[in-house]
């Protein structure tokens, strides 16, 4: 019996016929010297193969490796995204909350602000009395007041302050009652400017432009909406019947998703349905991209002015006659 140590610390047995001084035990003995030696050399050969060529990776490593790579940048984050929605690892709203924060980051204070000529604001100089119908009739929770001039905000109003008015209070002066205003340049980022409402305890900022005008108001509101869709209150309209609203001054409130045949029906007109269903799709098709809060399109005998909008839709719109293009006002009186 003799044994063959090999590489790797293998040994290979190895059992010798016995001498017998015979020709046939000699090539015997022989034969199995040479069958040790090649199997040696192999096994040599094959460690310094294994040595040389590290193992490839498997189909799952490889799939791993494709999914776990960092994005270049942020299409490459947002396509990924997609990429986990589609393969179902969060749900629609998941993804249209992180795609929000995204667009958050990029977005600046005029993107989203409601304009100088669309604020409901309080003038000074008036009393309690004739201003509190215009507060009870927008259901805000807090108004800029101004003096003089829209231009000239001096602080802000709370509703809820208004109930030391009712409660018989003998000295009310409204100017005691306001609490500072914020004032905000135009290019204020969004994800700053919610950092700052938060630290400050603020829900409302008035923006102002490079030379120091009132350029318009945003609330943290606003900004939520970015991320989390659109935020109904009580005061919002939400029933189907209330999907068109008529308004003093001849104009009418109207959700995007209010359908063209119930819009025709209600107003009157005859806006085709052929390509779009809602109003917002016929909108939308007419700018030609997603407006801004306070732009207007001319669509057949009617101006629409988005009043709610973020970054991915259309919520509501305010429709009126369109005097500059037709002369012929449609009807637009309540069904019956």
């Amino acid at each position: 019996m003799a044994a063959l140590q090999l590489p790797g610390s293998h040994c290979v047995s190895l059992r010798l016929a016995p001498h017998s001084g015979n020709r046939t035990s000699i090539l015997s003995n022989r034969r199995i010297q040479d069958d040790s030696q090649q199997t040696f050399l192999s096994c040599k050969r094959n460690q310094l193969t294994c040595m040389e060529e590290p193992p490839k990776p498997g189909w799952l490593e490889r799939v791993s490796t494709l999914l776990l790579r960092e994005p270049g940048d942020r299409e490459q984050l947002v396509a990924l995204l997609h990429s986990a929605f589609e393969r179902n690892l969060f749900d629609s709203d998941a993804l249209s909350m992180i795609e929000g924060v995204i667009q958050v980051s990029e977005m600046q204070a005029r993107d989203i602000m409601i304009p100088r000529s669309q604020m409901d604001v309080i003038d000074i100089s008036e009393t309690p009395d004739k201003f509190i119908p215009f507060v009870i009739e927008k259901a805000h929770s807090r108004f800029p007041v101004t003096e003089n001039d829209r231009n000239n905000v001096i602080g802000i109003l709370l509703a809820k302050d208004l109930l030391r008015f009712y409660a018989g209070e003998e000295e009310f002066d409204v100017r005691e009652m306001l609490r500072p205003v914020v004032f905000i340049p135009e290019s204020k980022r969004l994800n700053v400017l919610l950092k700052d409402f938060r630290s400050n305890r603020n829900h409302i900022a008035i923006v102002v432009d490079e030379y120091g005008g009132v350029a318009g108001l945003v609330t943290i509101e606003d900004v939520l909406e970015q991320i989390v869709g659109d935020i109904e209150d009580e005061h919002d309209f939400d029933e189907i019947d209330d999907n068109i609203v008529q308004e003093p001054g001849g104009h009418c409130r109207i959700k995007a998703v209010t359908e063209i045949a119930d819009f025709n029906e209600k107003l009157g007109s005859s806006l085709s349905d052929e390509d779009y269903d809602t109003i917002g799709g016929l909108v939308l098709h007419s700018f030609g991209r997603l407006p801004k809060r306070g732009e207007s399109v001319v669509v057949g005998p009617f101006k629409f002015t988005v009043l709610r909008a973020d970054s991915r839709r259309l919520y509501t719109l305010q429709v009126e006659p369109n005097m500059e293009e037709t002369p012929v006002e449609p009807d637009l009186k309540q069904e019956e």
